[in-house]
C-alpha cells in the first residue's frame, strides 16, 4: 500500500505524540544466552490481529520515518531507559516492585550463528493485556503528557512505560520479532511474536518460567542484510553514539574466542609418562637438562563478559554548582575529542513556551575544517538529544559561522521518533536554535570583558593602599585577544550573514588602527577617540600592517592626526558592504576619490582645491584625453603628499584589495574586467615637482606627442597604480618603455645583439678554481637583506 508523502507525515506526527518509552526487562546476573531458547519457549499461543493503525505505523516506520536502520537500537534502547524510569519511579511507593531484581539496568546480548540480537531491561515489564494493548494498538499516552502532570503534581504512572512507534523500528533490521516480559502484578511471563510483514501477532506463556525477574528481553531475528548488527564492536559504537548519556547503565555481551592450555589433554600425557616410568627399570639417569621440552597444547574455548557502554549521567542534568571546572573540561574532551582544554563554556536552563538544557564550549584551537576555509564543510557540532537520547549531531542548531562551537542540547518538547527532515523544519527547532544562538553570543561577549573587569579592579594592599605593578613586570594577554585572532573571520562572516544579531556581533570584533601602536581595540574605542569634527569610521584595507602604513593615502590622514582602521583580512571588505555604520558613524574607505575630512579648515581648503583646479585644468583635460579608457578620469588630488600621483577607485568602484580578492576566486566563471576593474581616478599632486614641470610640457592641442613623452606619462600612470595597490595594464609595454629609458639613460645608440664571443682554444681554457669558497644560500639570503626596501 502507497501513502502520499503528506498523509505519511500526518499519521506520524500524531503516532509519534505518544510516549516513546516501552515497558522494560532484567536480565539475571550470570552470562547465559537465554535468547536463543525464546523462539521455542512459548506454550499454546493465542493469535491476534494487529490494528489498522499499527498497520499502517508500520509502512511508515519501513518506507519513510527512518532514513537509517542504526536507530532502532536507539529506540529500543530508549523505550527500555523509559521502563525502567516507571519501575523506579513505582518503587517510591512499592519498594516490593524492586524486590524480585534490585539493578536498574539495560543489557545487550547477540549471536552471530543464529544472527539473532537481544535488548533486556529491568524495567516494569507488561502484562498479558498491556502486551495486547501496547503492541497491537498505536499507544495513545506519552512522556510529554507525563511529565506535564509530574510537574503539576498529578502524574499517573500509567501514563509511561508505554510502547512507541519507536518499537516498530525493529523491523528496519528483523524478520520476526520476540518479546518476553514480566510484570510483579502478573504471575506468568509472557512471550509475543511477529514476523515482519504480517498482519497478526502470538502471545503465549512462556515455558522458562519466570526467566526474567521482572522486565522485557526483546529477540530480534536479523535479516541477511543486518548481520552487521550481530557484532560487539559495531553495537559499541551505535551505544557510544546515539545513548552515552542514558541515565541507566548499559552492558553489552562481548563474546571472544580464547587460546587456554588444554588440561586435559595434559591429564593424558601425564598418564602415560607415569605408565611408562613404571615399566622402565634401567639404571641410566641421562642429563634430562638436555632433552627438550614438550610444546603445551593449547584449545580454543568462547568466553563471554560484560562491558559497560554508556558513560556516566548526562553532565548537563547536573546542578551547576555541584560541577567543578575539571568536571566541565573532561565532559568537553568527551564530546569533542579534542585534546585541548575548551576555553569558556556556557551551561544554562531555557524555560519558556519550550524547554530545553544546554552546555556549550568555545574551543581553544581552531577546528581543521576552519583552517582550510572550505565554507561548504562549516558542519553544525552540536547534539541535539531528547530526554539524554541522542537525535542526531547532523541539525543546524547554530548558524554556519558558530560551527566551532561544541556542545550539546537536551529538549523535552521535540518528538523522539521523527525523521530528519520533519524535524529539521520543525518551529520548535528553529526557536531552540535562536536561543542557543543567543547564549553562545552572550558567552562570547561575557568572555571579551573579563580581562577589562580584572584589570579595572587594583590589587590592594594590608593597609587599603593600591599596589602599583613593578616596572619591567610581564604585561599580562587578554585571553579573548588570543582567542579572537583565530577565530574572528568567524565573527565577520555572522555579521555578513545573521542581520537579527548582527548588532551583537560587531560589538565582539576587534581592529588594529594607526594609533593602536599594534594593539587591538573595539570599535566603540574608535568611536570614543574620534575627533570632535570627525563623522565617519576610515578604514583602509590591504594585506599586512607594513604596507598599508606606508600607502601614500595614510599621509593626509596622519598629518591630520586622524585615525585610520586596518582591514588585513579578505572578508573584511564583504563585511563593510552589509556593516555600513557602527553607533551612527559610516565607514570611509580612504582609497576612494570621495573622501572628506570634514575638519575646520574645509572652507578654507575648498578655496585652496578650486585655484588647484585652475591652474592645472589644462593637464587634467590633457590626461584625460590621453589616457582614454584607461581612467574614467584625471583631476587635482587635495590629499596626496610624497608621490606625485595615486590611482585611487571611484565612489562606487572595487578597492585595489578587492579586485584582488575577486581575481582570485578559484571557481569564478566569465569575469568581465570592466566590471572586476570599476571605476579607476587618476589623481596628481599639484605640489609634486614631475607635476610642475609636465604642465609646462604638455603639448598644443593639435601638436604631435613625442615618445619621450608618452614613456614619461604611461610609467607616470604605472607609478601611481603601484601606489594605489593595483597591478600595472601592460607589463610588456612596461618592460619596453623602462628598455628605452635605459637605453637614453646610458647612451646607447643601438640595441642590437653583439656578436657571439670567440672561445679559446681547450688548452687555453684556464682551471675551475675548486677551492671551496662558493656561495651558499645563507650568503645569499643575507646577502638580499643588504639591499632592504631598495631591492
Amino acid at each position: 500500500m502507497r501513502f502520499h508523502r503528506l498523509a505519511l507525515s500526518t499519521v506520524a506526527l500524531v503516532a509519534l505524540s505518544s510516549f516513546q518509552g516501552y515497558n522494560g526487562f532484567a536480565y539475571a546476573d550470570e552470562v547465559e544466552d537465554t535468547s536463543a531458547s525464546v523462539d521455542a519457549a512459548a506454550e499454546p499461543v493465542e493469535k491476534f490481529d494487529f490494528q489498522a493503525d499499527v498497520s499502517r505505523v508500520l509502512d511508515i516506520v519501513v518506507n519513510s520515518l527512518y532514513q537509517n536502520k542504526d536507530v532502532f537500537l536507539r529506540e529500543l534502547i530508549s523505550n527500555a531507559s523509559d521502563a525502567i524510569d516507571k519501575a523506579r519511579f513505582l518503587a517510591i511507593q512499592k519498594p516490593e516492585v524492586l524486590s524480585e531484581k534490585s539493578e536498574l539496568e539495560v543489557r545487550i546480548s547477540y549471536d552471530d550463528e543464529a544472527r539473532t540480537l537481544t535488548v533486556c531491561d529491568s524495567g516494569i515489564g507488561m502484562t498479558k493485556a498491556e502486551l495486547i494493548a501496547n503492541l497491537g494498538t498505536v499507544a495513545q499516552s506519552g512522556t510529554t503528557k507525563f511529565m506535564d502532570a509530574l510537574a503539576e503534581g498529578a502524574a499517573d504512572v500509567n501514563q509511561i512505560g508505554m510502547f512507541g512507534v519507536g518499537f516498530y523500528s525493529s523491523y528496519l533490521v528483523a524478520d520476526k520479532v520476540t518479546v518476553a516480559t514480566k510484570h510483579p502484578n502478573d504471575p506468568i511471563q509472557h512471550i509475543w511474536s511477529s514476523k515482519n510483514g504480517e498482519s497478526s501477532f502470538t502471545i503465549g506463556e512462556d515455558s522458562r518460567g519466570n526467566s526474567l525477574g521482572r522486565g522485557t528481553e526483546i529477540t530480534l531475528y536479523l535479516k541477511e542484510d543486518a548481520e552487521e548488527y550481530a557484532d560487539f564492536g559495531r553495537l559499541q559504537s551505535m551505544v557510544n553514539h546515539y545513548s552515552e548519556f542514558i541515565q541507566h547503565p548499559i552492558f553489552i555481551r562481548k563474546t571472544e574466542i580464547m587460546e587456554v592450555p588444554d588440561e586435559d589433554a595434559e591429564a593424558e600425557a601425564d598418564e602415560e609418562v607415569s605408565k611408562e616410568d613404571d615399566l622402565d627399570v634401567s639404571e641410566d639417569d641421562g642429563d634430562e637438562d638436555g632433552e627438550d621440552e614438550t610444546p603445551q597444547k593449547m584449545k580454543e574455548v568462547t568466553t563471554h563478559s560484560w562491558e559497560k557502554a554508556n558513560a556516566d549521567a548526562a553532565l548537563w542534568n547536573r546542578p551547576k554548582e555541584e560541577i567543578s571546572d575539571d568536571d566541565y573540561q573532561e565532559f568537553y574532551k568527551l564530546i569533542s575529542k579534542d585534546y585541548a582544554n575548551a576555553t569558556s563554556w556556557s551551561h544554562f536552563d531555557a524555560e519558556g513556551n519550550i524547554n530545553f538544557k544546554s552546555l556549550v564550549y568555545l574551543p581553544t584551537e581552531l577546528p581543521a575544517n576552519l583552517k582550510s576555509g572550505d565554507y561548504n564543510t562549516y558542519k553544525n557540532s552540536i547534539k541535539l538529544y531528547v530526554r539524554k537520547v541522542l537525535i542526531s549531531d547532523e541539525f543546524e542548531l547554530l548558524p554556519k559561522y558558530l560551527s566551532f562551537v561544541k556542545g550539546v542540547v537536551d529538549s523535552e518538547d521535540l518528538p523522539l521518533n521523527v525523521n530528519r527532515e520533519t524535524l529539521q523544519e520543525s518551529k520548535i527547532l528553529s526557536i531552540v536554535g535562536k536561543k542557543v544562538t543567543r547564549k553562545v553570543l552572550d558567552l562570547i561577549k561575557k568572555f571579551s570583558e573579563e580581562f577589562e573587569k580584572e584589570s579595572d579592579e587594583a590589587e590592594i594592599d594590608e593597609d587599603g593602599n593600591v599596589i602599583e605593578p613593578e616596572d619591567g613586570a610581564d604585561k599580562k594577554t587578554d585571553p579573548y585577544l588570543e582567542w579572537y585572532e583565530k577565530f574572528n573571520p568567524s565573527l565577520k562572516m555572522g555579521v555578513m550573514d545573521d542581520e537579527s544579531n548582527k548588532k551583537r556581533l560587531v560589538k565582539l570584533l576587534r581592529v588594529k588602527t594607526s594609533k593602536s601602536n599594534g594593539e587591538w581595540k573595539s570599535f566603540a574605542d574608535y568611536v570614543s577617540d574620534m575627533k570632535d569634527y570627525q563623522d565617519e569610521i576610515y578604514y583602509i584595507p590591504g594585506t599586512s600592517i607594513k604596507e598599508v602604513e606606508g600607502s601614500p593615502f595614510m599621509e593626509k590622514f596622519i598629518e591630520k592626526d586622524l585615525e585610520v582602521v586596518y582591514f588585513l583580512d579578505a572578508v573584511d571588505e564583504y563585511m563593510i558592504e552589509r556593516l555600513r555604520e557602527f553607533d551612527g558613524k559610516k565607514f570611509s574607505i580612504i582609497t576612494s576619490e570621495s573622501v572628506k575630512f570634514g575638519d575646520a579648515d574645509e572652507d578654507l581648503q575648498k578655496r585652496v582645491n578650486a585655484a588647484y583646479n585652475e591652474k592645472f585644468m589644462p593637464l587634467t583635460k590633457f590626461l584625460n584625453k590621453f589616457y582614454g579608457k584607461a581612467v574614467s578620469r584625471a583631476l587635482v588630488s587635495k590629499r596626496l603628499g610624497k608621490v606625485p600621483a595615486v590611482v585611487s577607485s571611484g565612489q562606487f568602484g572595487n578597492s585595489a584589495n578587492m579586485e584582488r580578492i575577486i581575481r582570485a576566486q578559484v571557481f569564478a566563471h566569465g569575469q568581465d574586467d570592466n566590471q572586476v576593474k570599476g571605476m579607476r581616478t587618476l589623481e596628481v599632486n599639484p605640489r609634486h615637482p614631475f607635476i610642475e614641470k609636465l604642465l609646462g610640457e604638455i603639448p598644443e592641442d593639435d601638436a604631435e606627442v613625442s615618445q619621450e613623452m608618452k614613456d614619461f606619462l604611461w610609467s607616470l600612470l604605472d607609478t601611481a597604480l603601484l601606489n594605489g595597490g593595483y597591478t600595472i595594464y601592460d607589463a610588456k609595454a612596461f618592460s619596453n618603455r623602462m628598455t628605452r629609458m635605459l637605453k637614453s639613460q646610458f647612451d646607447v645608440d643601438s640595441l642590437d645583439l653583439l656578436p657571439e664571443i670567440e672561445p679559446k682554444e681547450e688548452e687555453d681554457v684556464p682551471p675551475v678554481p675548486m677551492d671551496g669558497d662558493g656561495i651558499n644560500l645563507d650568503d645569499f639570503a643575507g646577502n638580499l637583506d643588504d639591499f632592504g626596501d631598495d631591492f
